[in-house]
């Protein structure tokens, strides 16, 4: 986004967010709005502009932040995301976790899961294992869409067993 804003406008986003800071404008439509209407901006980057300018967007957080909000509220969980990262950096050193607003993905050349603190007593596991047929705990992605094929419901750390670290390690093996 950072690059095409550039090519766009031929103007850094250091550049925009100080426009929209002089402008003093401070709440996020409004920014929109004034990026839209006094500087022809798509919609797409007025909303990249006002969210970097405000600083709420997820990469203007820290991961530790990200995370700690993720489980505000849900403290319960925690042991079970914990449980999984240790498995899930058994498999190799080739990992990458992003903290997003909401989820953790993990990714190795792709995405292959993503860990979502979905309610106060259940995390969502989805997974990505194209042409793996659903059952009784390993579900259809359900909210995910097709960011997952499949998503597994966890209450428990002790649901975190071995058939589990079976379907996350087949889908990291997928993703490379």
């Amino acid at each position: 986004m950072e690059q095409g804003l550039l090519d766009k406008t031929g103007k850094s986003l250091e550049h925009w967010i100080d426009v929209v800071m002089k402008a003093k404008i401070e709440k996020h439509k409004a920014i929109i709005d004034f990026l839209k209407s006094e500087h022809g901006f798509t919609h797409g980057y007025a909303n990249f502009v006002a969210l970097k300018a405000r600083k709420s967007d997820a990469g203007s957080q820290d991961a530790v932040d990200l995370l700690e909000n993720q489980y505000k509220g849900k403290e319960v969980l925690r042991p079970i995301y914990e449980k999984l990262v240790v498995a899930i950096e058994k498999f190799g050193s080739d990992v990458t976790r992003t903290p997003k607003k909401d989820s953790v993905s993990m990714i190795r050349k792709k995405q292959f899961a993503l860990i979502k603190p979905a309610t106060k007593s259940r995390i969502d596991l989805g997974l990505k294992l194209k042409d793996k047929p659903v059952g009784s705990r390993l579900e259809n992605s359900g909210p995910f869409g097709t960011m997952c094929t499949h998503r597994v419901k966890l209450s428990s750390v002790d649901e975190v067993d071995d058939e589990l670290i079976g379907w996350l390690e087949e889908a990291y093996q997928k993703a490379e």
